[in-house]
């Protein structure tokens, strides 16, 4: 049960699951089944990934860290290697690139929509092939669900001959001229997490797409101990029909039948979810109003709204709205202290000021509750702190 705030209201926090009596139901028939993990469940929900994205291949893994961490190892990144990504991001965009060894640097965004900002991508790459310092890969982060500039960014990063992977963790259901994000037009692979407040959830869980079969096959290895059954790939004689071999040095990074099956019900629903999603966020701005900035959305992209993101006039009202609502048992949250910032980054990465439309998108941004089942009740109580705030 709930315990209710000193402010006697209940708890609103800025995302949540959304689970049905079918989703619970598809759990318990796999929790009856044969398979708990490698069985048929994850081959259902990566054909549904296939189908919802339109990319070629999907892997499903256990968690968005995880599937960062094979495909960085799987394109050949290792020590000596650079990854540049967006500082505006959870930490675990760059920690992947660490586990390979491999540098980690940051390219500013545009503060109108925290994403990378192709222009300070551009000046970046310039610079960098100039010092013969180019990355190998550029990560891209569709932050709140919206996409980056994706043909923009993937022209460039080709002249330059750098590959690029996009973090749509937040993006699963948006879209980019057209195309659903994932569909890996511009891009070697696109990754995506299941964390109870994306999108849908596995509980726990990720997944890599791509159009790269032989990159799908190298992560299905690494994901699975670096251990195979096909004697198309054996080194020696098979000893019988229990043989395998362990070809490369791999992980546990599997999915369970269990998680899988609630990510085969969730998906279900998602379009569902990004439609509520996009009338909750139109219904913010239309009570709001033109007090506060909102993420820019190009007319040839959809968001996904897995975040609501608004900036306020000043540091100072952002974080006396962060007070106010959590006052009030609403949880909003801050999405992201930028990478550099932490104390891991610091040593050798620029000066803030380096990043002046990221330190700006820190300072000033702030995401509001939204999820699928918020109530229009709910919203109209944010808001009204919101208001209360900024009248002072």
């Amino acid at each position: 049960m709930q315990q209710q705030h000193r402010s006697g209201l209940q708890p609103l926090s800025y995302g949540r699951q959304s689970i049905s009596d079918e989703d619970i139901q598809t759990v318990v028939d796999v929790l009856r089944s044969d398979f708990l993990t490698q069985g048929p469940a994850i081959s259902l929900f990566e054909r549904a990934l296939v189908k919802e994205t339109m990319a070629q291949e999907a892997v499903a893994l256990s968690s968005a860290t995880a599937a960062l961490h094979l495909l960085y190892l799987a394109l050949g990144l290792s020590k000596g290697d650079m990854v540049w990504t967006s500082p505006i991001t959870f930490v675990a965009t760059a920690n992947a690139a660490r586990y390979c060894g491999a540098s980690v640097d940051f390219v500013d965004v545009d503060k109108s929509t925290g994403n990378i900002c192709p222009l300070a991508l551009e000046t970046k790459l310039d610079i960098a092939k100039g010092k013969n310092q180019l990355p190998k890969i550029l990560t891209v982060v569709h932050l709140g669900g919206l996409s980056c500039d994706m043909a923009n960014i993937g022209e460039m990063c080709k002249r330059y001959g750098v590959l690029v992977v996009e973090d749509a963790s937040h993006a699963l259901g948006g879209t980019y001229d057209g195309s659903p994000i994932g569909s890996c037009r511009y891009s070697v692979a696109s990754v995506f997490s299941f964390h109870p407040v994306k999108m849908i959830t596995t509980c726990e869980g990720g997944a890599v797409t791509t159009n790269d079969h032989k990159l799908a096959q190298k992560i299905r290895l690494l994901g699975s101990h670096g251990i195979t059954r096909d004697s198309k790939l054996f080194e020696h004689e098979t000893d019988g029909p229990w043989y395998y071999e362990q070809i490369e040095l791999g992980f546990n990074y599997r999915l369970s039948d269990v998680h899988a099956a609630l990510g085969v019900s969730q998906i279900k629903r998602l379009s569902s979810f990004v439609t509520e999603r996009d009338r909750l966020a139109n219904y913010y701005k239309k009570t709001l109003g033109e007090e506060l900035n909102y993420q820019f959305i190009p007319s040839n992209k959809t968001s996904s709204f897995h975040l609501f993101m608004v900036q306020f006039p000043s540091q100072k009202y952002r974080d006396n709205c962060y007070q106010a609502l959590l006052d009030n048992n609403v949880t909003a949250q801050v999405h992201y202290i930028p990478v550099y910032r932490h104390p891991y980054y610091r040593s050798g990465i620029q000066k803030p000021y380096s990043f002046l439309n990221s330190e700006y998108f820190y300072a000033h941004s702030l995401s509001l509750p939204l999820f699928a089942g918020l109530t229009i009740q709910s919203i109209d109580r944010v808001c009204r702190i919101v208001e209360r705030v900024l009248k002072k």
